[in-house]
Protein backbone atom coordinates (compact mmCIF):
# COMPACT_ATOMS: atom_id res chain seq x y z
CA UNK A 1 0.00 0.00 0.00
CA UNK A 2 2.80 2.13 0.69
CA UNK A 3 4.34 1.75 -2.18
CA UNK A 4 1.78 2.34 -4.37
CA UNK A 5 0.32 5.53 -2.21
CA UNK A 6 4.26 6.60 -3.69
CA UNK A 7 3.83 6.07 -7.24
CA UNK A 8 0.42 7.55 -6.97
CA UNK A 9 1.87 10.65 -5.52
CA UNK A 10 4.46 10.75 -8.70
CA UNK A 11 1.69 10.33 -11.00
CA UNK A 12 0.30 13.36 -9.59
CA UNK A 13 3.47 15.39 -9.68
CA UNK A 14 3.45 14.41 -13.12
CA UNK A 15 -0.04 15.67 -14.20
CA UNK A 16 0.41 18.43 -12.48
CA UNK A 17 3.20 19.33 -14.34
CA UNK A 18 1.20 18.19 -17.51
CA UNK A 19 -1.11 20.32 -16.59
CA UNK A 20 1.06 23.79 -15.88
CA UNK A 21 2.76 22.87 -19.49
CA UNK A 22 -0.86 22.60 -21.26
CA UNK A 23 -1.61 26.29 -19.19
CA UNK A 24 1.25 28.02 -20.73
CA UNK A 25 0.91 26.24 -24.50
CA UNK A 26 -2.68 27.48 -24.24
CA UNK A 27 -1.53 31.20 -23.23
CA UNK A 28 1.46 30.95 -25.78
CA UNK A 29 -1.61 30.46 -28.68
CA UNK A 30 -3.35 33.69 -27.29
CA UNK A 31 -0.68 35.95 -26.86
CA UNK A 32 0.43 34.58 -30.40
CA UNK A 33 -2.62 35.75 -32.18
CA UNK A 34 -2.64 38.75 -30.06
CA UNK A 35 0.82 39.39 -31.10
CA UNK A 36 0.10 39.15 -34.38
CA UNK A 37 -3.46 40.72 -34.45
CA UNK A 38 -2.36 43.60 -32.38
CA UNK A 39 1.12 44.19 -34.34
CA UNK A 40 2.66 44.12 -31.24
CA UNK A 41 6.77 43.12 -31.71
CA UNK A 42 7.45 43.15 -28.04
CA UNK A 43 4.98 41.03 -27.40
CA UNK A 44 5.72 38.43 -29.89
CA UNK A 45 9.58 38.32 -28.69
CA UNK A 46 7.95 37.34 -24.98
CA UNK A 47 6.19 34.34 -26.19
CA UNK A 48 9.56 33.49 -28.25
CA UNK A 49 11.63 33.74 -25.19
CA UNK A 50 9.20 31.95 -22.64
CA UNK A 51 9.43 28.99 -25.20
CA UNK A 52 12.42 27.89 -23.52
CA UNK A 53 10.78 28.02 -20.26
CA UNK A 54 7.82 25.15 -21.82
CA UNK A 55 11.48 23.71 -23.15
CA UNK A 56 12.87 22.79 -20.01
CA UNK A 57 9.34 21.69 -18.29
CA UNK A 58 9.04 19.68 -21.42
CA UNK A 59 12.76 17.94 -20.71
CA UNK A 60 11.96 17.84 -17.09
CA UNK A 61 8.57 15.67 -17.10
CA UNK A 62 10.54 13.40 -19.70
CA UNK A 63 13.10 12.87 -17.43
CA UNK A 64 10.49 11.70 -14.61
CA UNK A 65 8.50 9.69 -16.77
CA UNK A 66 11.63 7.67 -17.57
CA UNK A 67 13.05 7.52 -13.90
CA UNK A 68 10.01 6.33 -12.45
CA UNK A 69 9.05 3.82 -15.04
CA UNK A 70 12.31 2.32 -15.43
CA UNK A 71 12.89 2.59 -11.66
CA UNK A 72 9.81 0.81 -11.43
CA UNK A 73 10.85 -2.25 -13.78
CA UNK A 74 14.03 -2.66 -12.17
CA UNK A 75 12.83 -2.81 -8.63
CA UNK A 76 9.97 -5.22 -9.86
CA UNK A 77 12.83 -8.03 -11.98
CA UNK A 78 14.88 -7.66 -8.18
CA UNK A 79 11.37 -8.66 -6.13
CA UNK A 80 10.21 -11.46 -9.13
CA UNK A 81 13.82 -12.64 -8.46
CA UNK A 82 13.88 -12.54 -4.76
CA UNK A 83 10.22 -14.73 -5.12
CA UNK A 84 11.91 -16.79 -7.54
CA UNK A 85 14.66 -17.87 -4.57
CA UNK A 86 11.52 -17.97 -2.28
CA UNK A 87 10.79 -20.90 -4.61
CA UNK A 88 13.87 -22.70 -4.74
CA UNK A 89 14.04 -22.85 -1.16
CA UNK A 90 10.92 -24.46 -0.45
CA UNK A 91 11.92 -27.62 -3.20
CA UNK A 92 15.09 -27.99 -1.23
CA UNK A 93 13.16 -27.95 1.76
CA UNK A 94 10.68 -30.22 0.34
CA UNK A 95 13.75 -32.59 -0.53
CA UNK A 96 15.14 -32.34 3.07
CA UNK A 97 11.49 -33.40 4.66
CA UNK A 98 12.60 -36.75 3.81
CA UNK A 99 15.67 -37.35 5.66
CA UNK A 100 16.37 -36.37 9.70
CA UNK A 101 17.19 -33.44 10.11
CA UNK A 102 20.59 -32.83 9.78
CA UNK A 103 21.01 -29.38 12.21
CA UNK A 104 19.19 -27.36 14.31
CA UNK A 105 18.29 -24.10 12.07
CA UNK A 106 19.57 -21.34 13.76
CA UNK A 107 22.20 -19.29 10.72
CA UNK A 108 19.53 -19.88 8.26
CA UNK A 109 16.57 -18.18 9.86
CA UNK A 110 18.74 -15.35 10.87
CA UNK A 111 20.14 -15.13 7.16
CA UNK A 112 15.91 -15.57 6.35
CA UNK A 113 15.16 -12.80 8.61
CA UNK A 114 17.71 -10.22 7.75
CA UNK A 115 17.43 -10.24 4.15
CA UNK A 116 13.70 -9.67 4.35
CA UNK A 117 14.78 -6.98 6.18
CA UNK A 118 16.90 -6.13 3.84
CA UNK A 119 14.04 -6.35 0.90
CA UNK A 120 11.54 -4.25 3.41
CA UNK A 121 14.24 -1.38 4.09
CA UNK A 122 15.08 -1.21 0.30
CA UNK A 123 11.49 -0.61 -0.31
CA UNK A 124 10.80 1.97 2.48
CA UNK A 125 14.34 3.66 1.10
CA UNK A 126 12.52 4.05 -2.36
CA UNK A 127 9.32 5.17 -1.01
CA UNK A 128 10.73 7.92 1.05
CA UNK A 129 13.39 8.63 -1.06
CA UNK A 130 15.88 7.66 2.08
CA UNK A 131 19.37 7.43 0.60
CA UNK A 132 20.76 7.06 4.29
CA UNK A 133 18.34 3.94 5.04
CA UNK A 134 19.42 2.23 1.39
CA UNK A 135 23.31 2.95 2.68
CA UNK A 136 22.10 0.84 5.86
CA UNK A 137 20.80 -1.74 3.56
CA UNK A 138 24.16 -1.84 1.62
CA UNK A 139 26.27 -2.63 5.20
CA UNK A 140 23.42 -5.34 6.16
CA UNK A 141 24.85 -7.31 3.42
CA UNK A 142 27.78 -8.32 4.99
CA UNK A 143 25.81 -9.94 7.97
CA UNK A 144 24.09 -11.87 5.77
CA UNK A 145 27.74 -13.00 3.63
CA UNK A 146 29.65 -13.29 7.16
CA UNK A 147 26.60 -15.60 7.99
CA UNK A 148 26.94 -17.73 4.73
CA UNK A 149 30.32 -18.42 5.02
CA UNK A 150 30.18 -19.83 8.58
CA UNK A 151 27.53 -21.65 7.74
CA UNK A 152 29.58 -23.21 4.89
CA UNK A 153 32.52 -23.67 7.45
CA UNK A 154 30.01 -25.97 9.44
CA UNK A 155 28.48 -27.83 6.71
CA UNK A 156 31.76 -28.66 5.35
CA UNK A 157 32.96 -29.89 8.85
CA UNK A 158 29.30 -32.15 8.74
CA UNK A 159 30.67 -33.73 5.33
CA UNK A 160 33.98 -34.56 6.12
CA UNK A 161 33.27 -35.79 9.59
CA UNK A 162 30.00 -38.15 7.51
CA UNK A 163 29.50 -39.14 4.23
CA UNK A 164 26.06 -39.79 5.04
CA UNK A 165 25.20 -36.06 5.41
CA UNK A 166 26.67 -34.69 2.54
CA UNK A 167 23.11 -34.66 0.57
CA UNK A 168 21.45 -32.62 3.55
CA UNK A 169 24.42 -30.35 4.03
CA UNK A 170 24.48 -29.29 0.29
CA UNK A 171 21.12 -28.64 0.29
CA UNK A 172 21.85 -26.58 3.16
CA UNK A 173 24.31 -24.97 1.32
CA UNK A 174 22.18 -24.33 -1.89
CA UNK A 175 19.60 -22.57 0.58
CA UNK A 176 22.15 -20.63 2.32
CA UNK A 177 23.43 -19.51 -1.36
CA UNK A 178 19.47 -18.84 -1.85
CA UNK A 179 19.28 -16.09 1.27
CA UNK A 180 22.81 -14.34 0.34
CA UNK A 181 21.27 -13.74 -3.15
CA UNK A 182 18.44 -12.04 -1.78
CA UNK A 183 20.44 -10.68 0.29
CA UNK A 184 21.76 -8.90 -2.70
CA UNK A 185 18.75 -8.14 -4.52
CA UNK A 186 17.78 -5.77 -1.69
CA UNK A 187 21.04 -4.07 -2.05
CA UNK A 188 20.36 -3.46 -5.48
CA UNK A 189 16.87 -1.95 -4.84
CA UNK A 190 19.04 0.49 -2.63
CA UNK A 191 21.56 1.12 -5.06
CA UNK A 192 19.02 2.22 -7.21
CA UNK A 193 17.76 4.56 -4.47
CA UNK A 194 20.83 6.06 -3.68
CA UNK A 195 21.17 7.05 -7.29
CA UNK A 196 17.67 8.21 -7.41
CA UNK A 197 18.23 10.17 -4.52
CA UNK A 198 21.89 11.04 -4.98
CA UNK A 199 22.91 11.21 -8.45
CA UNK A 200 25.84 8.56 -7.33
CA UNK A 201 26.05 5.34 -8.92
CA UNK A 202 27.66 3.08 -6.63
CA UNK A 203 27.05 -0.56 -8.14
CA UNK A 204 30.28 -2.86 -7.71
CA UNK A 205 31.82 -0.49 -5.19
CA UNK A 206 32.57 -1.36 -1.06
CA UNK A 207 30.79 0.95 1.31
CA UNK A 208 32.89 2.42 3.65
CA UNK A 209 33.70 -0.06 6.78
CA UNK A 210 32.90 -3.35 4.96
CA UNK A 211 34.45 -6.70 5.35
CA UNK A 212 34.53 -7.41 1.88
CA UNK A 213 36.77 -3.66 2.04
CA UNK A 214 38.57 -4.92 4.71
CA UNK A 215 39.22 -8.51 2.76
CA UNK A 216 40.38 -6.58 -0.68
CA UNK A 217 43.01 -4.59 1.63
CA UNK A 218 44.46 -7.72 3.40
Amino acid sequence: MTTQRHFDEELADLKTKLLRMAGQAEDQIDKALTALVTRDSDLARQVIERDHQINALDVEIDEESIRLVTTAMKIATELERISDLAENVCERAIELNEEPQLKPYIDIPMMGNMARMMVKQSIDAFVKDDSTLARKVLTDDDFVDDLMEQLFRELLSFMIEDTRTISRAIRLSFIAKYLERMADHATNIAELVVYLVEGKIIRHTTPPGSSKNNLAKS
